[in-house]
Formats: C-alpha cells, structure tokens, sequence
C-alpha cells in the first residue's frame, strides 16, 4: 500500500492509500491525541499549576529526552492552547517539547510509517516507484478575473479541450476526473483557480471529484522574510485523498518535479500535498524533527538556546560569512571548477557540529547524525544524473535542502539550530576555501576566482588537484571543465563575483547570474539570448569565438528589427513586489497600482507579472491585458544581453592584450 495523503482532522488521523494494481484508492482513520511534555527548573514554585492542569487533563510524570539530554517532566494530554497558557502564566521559564508538530507527520514518526514507500522501502533510496496516474488542467482564462470559467484543457490518457458555459465547463472537468481517476492532478495557479472553481460546482450542484471525500483543507495565505527578501504563500485548497500541485507556484515542483516531490514526502514524513508548497528551509526542518521524533527526541516548542555573551572582537572574528576570490574580467581557456558538494552540510557532518556538541564536542551531534543519510543520497543523485536525467529531479530536490541547512542553524526560531553554529560552520568552510587554494598553487595551478564552495583553477592535471583536495579536507568534490569561460566585469570594471558562462568540455553551455538565468528577464529577451550561447558553444577553443561573431550579430539585430512585431506576452516581467507603497515611481509601484485597478490584492512578497508600456513616467499593464510594450524600454534589454555575450567576442579579438590563456 502507498500512502498518497494524509491530514489531522477532529481528533482522527486520516490516511488514504493505494493499493495494488486496480484495487483503488482506501481511506482509513486512527483516533490520535499527542500529548505534550513540559519541564518545569523550579516544579516547587508551581505546585498549583501542575494540580489545576491534573484536575483538568491527564498528566502523567515521566522522563523524557532531548539533544542535551533527559529532562525530568509530565507528559500533559492536552493541545496547544493549553501550552501557551502554560508559558504565560510561568512567564516563559517552563520548557515545553512537542506542542506544535504536526499531528499526521508525529503519527506517521511513531507508528514507523512513510508516504509514498511501500513497508520494505527505504526512504534513503534513490530508486522508487511512482505508480501514479496522472492529470494536468490548464485553465485558458484570466486567473485574477471574476468571469465564469468557460475553456481549459484537461491532459490524461489523451487531451480534451472544454469550452462553454461554466457549467458544462466544471461538468466536463467532473467526468474527466471520475472516468480517469486521477491520484496527481498537476494544475498551474490552481491555488487562484480552485475557489472559483469550486464556488461554480456549488453554484450548479455539481462535485468536482477533485476531492476524495469532497472536503478541502485550507492554508492560509502568508507573507515572510527570507534571507532578506519578502516572500508570499498563497492561500491553498488541498484535496483529500489527491496530490494537487501548482506547479506554477511550487517552488519544489518546477526545481525537481515530481520525483523531487515523492522524494520530499519520503524523507519528511509529509504528505506530498505538503512537500509541494512548503519551502526547502520548511522541508529541512521538518525533516529533521521527523528524525527527532524516530529516534525518541522531544522537539522544543521555543528555542530557549540564547547566544553566549561575547566580546565585539569576538564576533566581528566570527561572523565573517563565506569566502570569496574576486576574478580578473575576461576570457580563459582550459578551466577546471573544483566544486565541495553541498559543502556546508558536509561541514556540519566532518566537525560534529550541533548546538549541544558546542559545550561537549565529543559527543555524537543530532544534526551530523542525521545529515549524513541526506550528504550521502546527493552524492549519489549528482553522480547518478550524468548518466540518466530522470535523478535530476531528486538531486535538486536534496541540493536545496542541504542548501538551506546551513541557514536554518542561524534562524532564531530553529528546533535544531545556534548562531555559533552558524558561525563555526562558515569559519571552517573559509579555511577550507584557503587550504585549496594553497594547494593548488603549490601544485602550480593559478587560482582565477573562488566563491564560497567552488574553484575555478587553471593548469594540468586537474584530476590529481581533486584527489589532493579531498585527502586534505576529507570533503567530496566534483570536477567540471569548460573549454571556455568568461567573467564579467561590474561596473567599476572589477571581475562580478557571480556573473559568468562559459562552454563545458560537453559542448553545452553554463550560465550564472547573467540575462538568461534571471527569472525576472522578459521571454523574448531570454530567447535572444540563450540562441546566442547555442550558437557560441559551436566554439571550443576561444579563437573560435571571433568567427561566430557576424553570425551572432545577425541574430541579434534580427531580434531587435522583429521586436516592434513581438507579442506583448512576450515582454512579461515578473517580479516581487516587498511593499505595497513606494517612495518613488518604479515599475513595481505601477504594478501594484495596476493590481488595485483590476480588482486584485497584491500583498507583499507576491509575485506580479506586468509589461512595461512608458519607461518614462513607468506605466505598466498587467501581462495578461497587456496590449503593447515600450519598444525602446525593451530593446535596452536586448542590448544589454547582447553586451553581456558580446564581451567574449571582444575578449577573443584581443588575445594578446586581455587574459585569455592556455593551460
């Protein structure tokens, strides 16, 4: 059987599964009420509260334990509310573990079970079954209208347009979904679509079939910071008993698919439903409050783990961030990228590091432990994905994962985090860095730029450079080529520390930071520009690159002649907006401007799709009634991709006077 969802519902865990081969989809229930443990450091001053609670609830004394360690406590059967009133009536001294985890994902921990595996599974495998049947729904109108639905276009067995009334339209869906039995409905801004959807089946009597059980759990919308930025969560609908994904919102979907989906519900306990809209630092969390609950570790409700007292000295010593080696501008040849795979992950792992391994280093860390099962899947996925593409997805799935790791020690809410772990972790991720420079000078390799986690070196032999690497640091690298490569300049002329591309020995293209890779760049400016690194990537050696050039140019004054005649869709750019008012007139304000106007409530953190009509005064229109763009806004886009390529043609014409060098 093949848990495919589950939900918290009345005092019930829900569970529906798939069985074998034709025998459908079941739903079961199991009654669950999970207590929590409270640990008070001085019980004698709150006698009377442990006696009110007893007199109300079931307490129960009982020794409970933690990553520092066991702790003297009462196990109080009751729910959150009861928890918060706990902390302020001991005005935050009581300790208390266990009050805000999920109730299916706590079931599932205990009771051994994982979604999406079948009882012999391991979640730790890279090879899985996905025996789904799969639906997508495209929905062809407005999504922030308020017309009736009247055309989208259902994907299953074979394709079926449906276009009419609103009710022959959701009647159409219905029978789909009923005939073909779908247990994956993949449905772009279904999150926008769905209520309105919905409010048309009540309105005509009709059930969507989206629903199992013909319920809806809802979350709610929400707006977050994230590593400075505003992020937005829209409001969703789940289904019981069906995997929906947006996969126009789903950040895991359109990173890692569906498999990286399956894979996150393995590892975090979560239903699917879940894996797919939380966040990566969410999934990392959540695992490893799963591993928590496995292994007989209480989960803190609020961190109580407050930072040391240090000198000034101190923390400006450690508070340093990642290293970085600033790159001369311009073109190379024959350069090897050393990469440390998901080096501050594996830093955590190699120095033990953890927040109660910071007083006791000797002792095994809950962190390392239970990294170490993730470093050791991404090793394998990134290996595996050379060979056969469909491990894409689950590597990705684990690069973002481990990616956020790293941040999640210094977040102050964390279950399992400190900012001195933090710090030591990017202290010795720094030494690191500087150990392998050293030594491939010493072996006579020049060092051209080094970020954080990677180095992109010149000279031969690249493979015994690795093998020193990794003896020295006992970290596991990867090696990649590039028969050419070019660093940007800024624009004080400095090399950009994350602008580049280049030509790896495959003959494929690798891009960062630059026009190409921007999710804010306009369809038809990124098309312009990938065309042209297809073309450079004719080139394998540098010199090649000043015989495409006439052809490069062509393509690129060809883009702007035919931009006039472009659509206006085409010109979209979709950003975040962080506020709502703005100090002065931006393309933003205009968007936001034009949301109010349409009858749609932006909210910070929410991404808007507008298309700029006068740069002057930065009037916009939102990209679906979009009737025409500025052409001379966008063509400054053109040219500024074709600036960005254009640099290595004038880096190839002047061999002798720029950096371009042979290894």
């Amino acid at each position: 059987m093949w848990i495919t969802d589950t939900c918290y519902r009345d005092g019930k865990v829900e569970i529906w599964e798939k069985g074998e081969a034709g025998s459908g989809t079941h739903h079961r229930t199991a009654d669950y009420s999970p207590p929590f443990y409270l640990h008070l450091p001085d019980p004698h001053s709150h006698w009377e509260l442990i006696d009110a609670l007893a007199a109300c609830y079931m307490v129960d004394e009982c020794t409970f334990g933690t990553v520092y360690g066991e702790l003297e406590g009462w196990r109080i059967h009751a729910g959150r509310d009861v928890a918060d009133a706990i902390e302020r009536q001991t005005r935050f001294s009581a300790r208390i573990y266990n009050a805000d985890i999920r109730a299916d994902q706590r079931y599932m921990a205990e009771q051994g079970l994982v979604p999406c595996a079948r009882e012999t599974d391991s979640r730790f495998s890279t090879d899985f079954e996905m025996p789904f049947r799969v639906m997508e729904v495209m929905v062809r109108d407005n999504p922030f209208g308020s017309g009736p639905v009247s055309c989208m276009d259902v994907i299953h067995e074979g394709r079926d347009r449906l276009e009419g009334t609103e009710k022959s339209v959701i009647a159409g869906l219905s029978d789909l979904v009923g005939s073909y039995d779908p247990d994956v409905i993949l449905f772009p801004l279904s999150d926008l679509w769905l209520p309105r959807i919905l409010s048309g089946a009540r309105r005509y009597e009709l059930d969507t079939g989206i629903s199992r059980s013909g319920q809806f759990r809802k979350m709610h919308e929400r707006t977050y910071m994230s590593y400075g930025r505003t992020e937005y969560r829209a409001g969703s609908l789940i289904p019981d008993g069906r995997i929906l994904i947006d996969t126009r919102q789903s950040f895991n979907y359109r990173e890692s698919g569906l498999s990286g989906i399956v894979l996150g519900s393995r590892l975090t306990g979560l239903c699917p439903n879940m894996a797919a809209r939380f966040t990566s630092g969410t999934l990392i969390s959540t695992y490893e409050v799963y591993e928590a609950l496995q292994r007989g570790i209480a989960v803190p409700y609020r961190k109580n783990d407050p930072e040391c007292i240090r000198r000034v000295e101190e923390l400006k010593s450690a508070d340093r961030g990642g290293m970085m080696f600033q790159p001369s501008p311009g073109l190379y040849e024959d350069v090897y990228q050393i990469d440390f795979t998901s080096l501050y992950p594996s830093v955590i792992v190699k120095y033990n590091l953890s927040p109660e391994t910071l007083a006791c280093p000797g002792r095994p860390g809950f962190l390392p432990e239970v990294l170490a099962p993730l470093l050791a899947l991404r090793r394998e996925t990134k290996q595996r994905k050379g060979e056969d593409p469909s491990y894409a997805g689950p590597d990705s799935l684990l690069k973002w994962m481990l990616v956020t790791c790293f941040g999640y020690t210094g977040y102050k809410n964390a279950k399992f985090g400190r900012i001195e772990v933090h710090e030591q972790i990017t202290g010795h991720s720094r030494d690191i860095l500087l150990a392998s420079r050293d030594i491939a000078e010493e072996m006579g390799f020049s060092v051209l730029h080094g970020i954080v986690d990677c180095l992109f070196v010149q000279g031969k032999p690249a493979d015994q450079l690795k093998v020193r690497i990794e003896r020295s640091t006992a970290l596991h690298t990867t090696l990649d080529t590039y028969d050419w490569i070019v660093f940007l300049p800024m624009p004080d002329g400095f090399g950009a520390y994350n602008r580049y591309y280049g030509r790896l020995s495959g003959g494929e293209p690798r891009v960062r930071g630059i026009m190409a890779r921007r999710r804010d760049t306009p369809g038809y400016v990124k098309a312009m520009q990938q065309d042209l690194f297809s073309l450079m990537c004719r080139a394998s050696r540098a010199a090649d690159l000043t015989g495409l050039e006439n052809e490069a140019r062509e393509r690129y004054e060809r883009a702007s002649e035919a931009l006039c005649d472009a659509r206006p869709d085409e010109m979209a750019i979709r950003r975040q907006v962080s506020r709502l008012d703005y100090s002065r007139r931006c393309p933003e304000a205009s968007a936001v401007k034009a949301c109010l106007a349409a009858g749609i409530d932006p909210v910070p953190g929410m991404e808007i799709g507008y298309v700029v009509t006068d740069s002057r005064t930065w009037e916009v229109e939102l990209e679906w009634n979009a009737a025409g763009f500025d052409v001379a806004y966008y063509k400054k886009l053109l040219d500024k991709a074709w600036e960005e390529a254009a640099f290595a043609f004038d880096a190839a014409k002047k061999h002798g006077a720029c950096p371009v060098q042979q290894a």
